[in-house]
């Protein structure tokens, strides 16, 4: 732990090591693993748990007024009523992680009054540290990073997810997926968001958005972004995301390009845009061009949860 980092920060850290340690273990030997299903696609497992364990441990033994919400044990433990609450996903995806695909993270944020100040998504498997402190820079392996420079759409390579549940809107996703693969140079579905908004903070990625996630997913993630120089909101724009299930977040140029493609597929958006986007889909699903038929081909396989 470094003495220039500040003091929540550091015990954050603490903790994500010691969750990336028992990951680490588990994974020399995947297979041996129990798993088990919280719903359709949706999977847990005995690491997910020890894990968040070791985590609450380590921050509650610091910091035993704060609030805890976690993944697999929500508000279980802490305060109830602290002004400061740390945020935990324990194994942000675990559906590579029980495959054996080396993608997948640690993610913690401590918000004070609803905003969040600190951030760690740590991944084990490349023993990469990403951190931040509001106000004072974003860093990966106490190196400084920024948002990329490259400020044109056609140029840049984005990041999502993909629908994995029962109920999510599949046909709906295949449209934005077909709206953004034809004006990107690339789109990619790694499967862990924390590590996603941790990749666009450090410029690996030009951009990212996905609809569904909860509060432990992005947290840590945002911090990073901003204090990296970039943006994340809403699809349409809007800074307030955080309970809302959708996200989207890029370097200043590329978020500004992304807004007005995505804004209509905002639970935001107006009904009159939510029927134009009713009716793009049925077309698309029906021949809709040959773009539309090459973005839906095996775009969301069944089981790709994270």
């Amino acid at each position: 732990m470094s003495s220039n980092l500040h003091p929540m920060l550091n015990v954050a850290i603490k903790a994500a090591r010691a969750a990336g340690a028992i990951i680490n273990r588990a994974a020399l030997d995947v297979e041996s693993v129990r798993v088990s299903q919280k719903q359709v696609n949706d999977f847990v497992t005995e690491v997910d748990q020890a894990s968040e364990q070791a985590i609450i441990e380590t921050l509650l033994t610091a910091y035993p007024g704060h609030g805890i919400l976690a993944e697999e044990s929500g508000s279980a433990h802490g305060a109830k009523d602290s002004e400061f609450v740390w945020i935990i996903d324990p194994l942000d995806g675990t559906t590579n992680f029980i495959h054996g695909f080396p993608v997948y993270c640690v993610s913690i944020a401590l918000a004070v009054r609803g905003k969040v100040e600190q951030a760690v998504v740590y991944d084990p498997s490349r023993n990469d540290l990403f951190t931040a402190t509001r106000g004072r820079g974003a860093y990966v392996n106490e190196r400084r990073i920024r948002v990329s420079k490259r400020t044109q759409l056609k140029e840049s390579l984005i990041s999502t997810g993909f629908p994995f549940r029962p109920g999510d809107n599949l046909r709906q996703y295949l449209q934005i997926m077909n709206d953004v693969m034809t004006r990107t140079a690339g789109l990619r579905r790694p499967g862990a968001a924390a590590l996603d908004l941790a990749y666009v903070a450090a410029g690996f990625t030009d951009g990212f958005f996905e609809t569904g996630l909860w509060p432990w997913d992005v947290a840590a993630g945002s911090l990073l972004v901003t204090e990296a120089g970039g943006l994340i909101g809403n699809f349409t724009g809007e800074p307030d995301f955080l309970h809302q299930r959708e996200c989207l977040a890029g370097n200043p140029r590329v978020y500004g390009q992304l807004v007005p493609i995505l804004h209509k597929y905002s639970k935001f958006a107006s009904a009159g845009e939510k029927a134009q986007v009713r009716q793009a889909a049925r077309t698309l699903l029906t021949g809709g061009g040959a773009a539309a038929a090459e973005a839906g081909d095996g775009a969301a396989p069944e089981g790709d949860g994270e």
